[in-house]
């Protein structure tokens, strides 16, 4: 199993250093904007002031704002440890955090087709007595809702199969690209219409987010396995519309869309 993604690997073309943070990079053609935005003393504080600010719930508060050129929209979010350790370690990192892994990874993942947001920018900043907050924005995708959110307010009367044909696509492009997503859950997957009116799906928080082999029978396990756990979990404390019988189907379509050459996923 391999994970050739570089950790802190320098500036990916397109992307250029912010000025105004200590470690801050962001998409060239959005460089003013963004530096604007820091201005605030932080992205997030940028957002969570901005008087049209959307909050949305995830692992913590998270923003939908426009930066300061008024056109463009995106969401921000601070980095949060999850698991066992979280209410001890929160928003503090040891090192470089991990959003320039973020970034490097969203990358790699649109190139091999994997739809996820695109990244905006990330700025880490000093977090006393030791450590790293960081922060992370992405583009927004517009009237997109995650996954429990679009079955839950949609789908209870309705056929779900569409919007889980999305999931399967999604789920398929993962394999191809040997993507492995340890925390793919149903809050994870963000669920929009394309120029036909048709349900895509996304993948967010791809910071942890490691390469195996592309392809691999074992991605798609390992991440449907992770995603039907959440299913279950989501079932049981909100009756998320999402049962066994649609849980076999998904994984059904997407070994079956796995199998596939790309053109016809």
């Amino acid at each position: 199993m391999t994970d050739g993604t570089a950790r802190g690997a320098g500036i990916p073309p397109g992307y250029t250093r912010l000025a105004g943070a200590a470690d801050a990079v962001g998409l060239a053609t959005l460089a003013g904007p963004l530096a604007a935005a820091l201005g605030e003393g932080s992205f997030y504080a940028y957002a969570e002031h901005h008087p049209a600010a959307r909050a949305l719930q995830g692992r913590g508060t998270v923003y939908a704002v426009p930066l300061p050129d008024g056109e463009t929209r995106v969401v921000v979010r601070r980095s949060r440890h999850g698991g066992l350790l979280a209410p001890l370690t929160g928003e503090h990192f040891l090192g470089r955090t991990r959003a320039p892994r973020e970034l490097a990874v969203a990358l790699r993942l649109a190139r091999a087709g994997v739809p996820t947001p695109e990244v905006g920018a990330y700025a880490t900043y000093p977090a006393p007595p030791i450590g790293r907050r960081a922060d992370v924005v992405t583009r927004e995708i517009p009237g997109a809702l995650d996954l429990a959110a679009t079955l839950a307010a949609f789908m209870a009367a309705d056929d779900k199969r569409p919007v889980l044909r999305a999931v399967a696509r999604l789920l398929a492009a993962l394999t191809a690209a040997g993507a492995r997503h340890p925390d793919l859950n149903v809050k994870n997957v963000l669920i929009a219409r394309d120029a036909n009116g048709d349900p895509e799906a996304f993948v967010l928080d791809v910071d942890r987010v490691w390469f195996d082999e592309p392809g691999a029978p074992r991605v798609l396990e390992r991440n449907l396995r992770r995603l039907a756990r959440s299913a279950a979990k989501m079932r049981r404390l909100r009756a998320l519309p999402l049962d066994e019988p649609d849980l076999l189907w998904l994984g059904a379509t997407a070994d079956e869309l796995a199998a596939a050459p790309a053109a016809e996923r």
